[in-house]
């Protein structure tokens, strides 16, 4: 009876055959080169024939290699199969969403959390991007976006109108009795808003402050809420973080009305999916509760006001 080589180098061999590199192969099995060059010899050693030509820079598969590719790939792919078949769900792979990181720290983190504690202990994997061209649902499940939500072949759901309002340190608030005192001050930009500091200064007939002192542009709202808090200037926030940003920064302006103090932004946040990819059913159960647990939190903070 023959006996098998080990499962280890047989993935070395398939995965370098398919990507005709060693490198490349022990980067997707999460090996060194080297270990994939180590398990590939004494595979060719076990065997008794070489199974790769190694050329100065490239590789290529010998007559041999070549025959006894197809059987060991399809081998694995019955595998996968039949593991998939008799355990099903639990070695799915997990849920896939991309988020802005100032949803996935503000918005996103507390919720899933309760989703493992109360819902479903199915795993997700959670990525970050920041600007446009980082996003894709073609690769994920779902993502959270910020934009206008018309974006074609995607189904986008709106988490609300949003509004942007000042924020900054209680010790730098008392030197703002008004928005004329922001010229003392210096402005952190959110970059890439397209509402900002300069639509809410001319609601006030000050766009000339933005001028007036220095300016400090970041490249994400997490980024101006972390500067805020040193004392450096004064943020321009989405107003649905002020009760978690309190009481390490404040709206130096809470004696103006909210309608004062806040500017409704062109833009928002969306839960957002690909049209044409086939949805799973663990992704969908939790698109779906995000969505009802938004709805739940929007009529309770309508109850409140009332």
């Amino acid at each position: 009876m023959t006996v098998l080589p080990p499962l280890a180098w047989l993935q070395a061999f398939e995965a370098a055959a398919r990507l005709m590199s060693f490198t490349a192969a022990g980067e997707e099995l999460c090996i060194s080169q080297s270990a994939v060059s180590q398990r590939i010899r004494l595979l060719e050693g076990r065997l008794g024939e070489p199974l790769f030509i190694r050329h100065p820079n490239t590789l290529s598969l010998t007559e041999t290699g070549l025959a006894w590719l197809p059987s060991v790939q399809g081998a694995f792919e019955m595998l996968t199969e039949s593991t998939a078949e008799v355990f099903g769900k639990k070695l799915a792979e997990p849920v896939l969403i991309r988020s802005t990181p100032v949803m996935q720290h503000y918005w996103l983190s507390a919720r899933l959390a309760s989703w493992c504690r109360s819902i479903s202990d199915d795993g997700f994997k959670l990525v970050t991007a920041v600007w446009p061209r980082d996003f894709s649902v073609e690769d994920v499940d779902f993502e959270v976006r910020y934009g206008r939500g018309q974006w074609p072949g995607v189904e986008a759901v709106s988490l609300g109108e949003e509004t942007l309002e000042p924020v900054c340190t209680p010790e730098l608030a008392k030197q703002l009795s008004s928005p004329d005192d922001l010229g003392l001050t210096t402005l952190i930009h959110s970059a890439g808003f397209d509402v900002g500091w300069p639509a809410w200064l001319a609601r006030f007939n000050r766009s000339a402050l933005e001028h007036k002192h220095s300016r400090l542009t970041c490249d994400t709202q997490l980024s101006a809420i972390a500067i805020a808090r040193e004392g450096v200037g004064v943020a321009l926030v989405h107003s649905r973080w002020l009760d978690q940003l309190e009481p390490a920064l404040i709206s130096p302006f809470k004696h103006l009305s909210p309608s004062q103090r806040q500017v409704i932004a062109r833009e928002g946040f969306w839960l957002a999916r690909s049209k044409q990819k086939p949805v799973r059913p663990d992704a969908n159960a939790l698109w779906q509760w995000l969505i009802d647990s938004e709805d739940n939190e929007r009529e309770r903070e309508r109850s409140a006001s009332e």
